[in-house]
């Protein structure tokens, strides 16, 4: 597992890489309906970057991390869809709320499993 310095890294770079792409294919996604909805995907997958971005740099300060860094993340990210098409905000809204219950199932997972090894030893 990364450390919260390069996750903070990596999730900034990619940020910025997914980001360019969008903004160089806007057009490409604009054109049609199904590449509406892809372009709202590509934009929750820039929230999921940002929230990594934001947990991460908000984890090395030292400050307490919580649905602040979620809406802000959704913000960021919904912007970004609106630069696209209007559909694709909504697309993104909703891949962003899909993204963020998987991302909390996954969590309470790894929560539970640390803490049953934790009670163990």
């Amino acid at each position: 597992m990364a450390g919260s310095g390069s996750s903070m890294l990596y999730s900034f770079l990619l940020f910025t890489v997914i980001l360019s792409i969008q903004g160089m294919y806007r057009g490409k996604l604009a054109s049609t309906e199904l590449f509406t909805i892809l372009g709202g995907l590509i934009s929750s997958l820039l929230f999921l970057v940002s929230l990594t971005f934001i947990g991460n740099f908000q984890e090395t300060s030292g400050m307490r991390t919580g649905w602040g860094a979620v809406i802000l993340a959704e913000v960021v990210s919904l912007i970004a869809a609106s630069a696209v098409h209007r559909v694709s905000i909504t697309t993104c809204f909703l891949f962003s709320i899909g993204l963020l219950y998987e991302i909390n199932k996954i969590s309470g997972v790894v929560l539970s499993k640390s803490e049953s090894k934790t009670k163990r030893h």
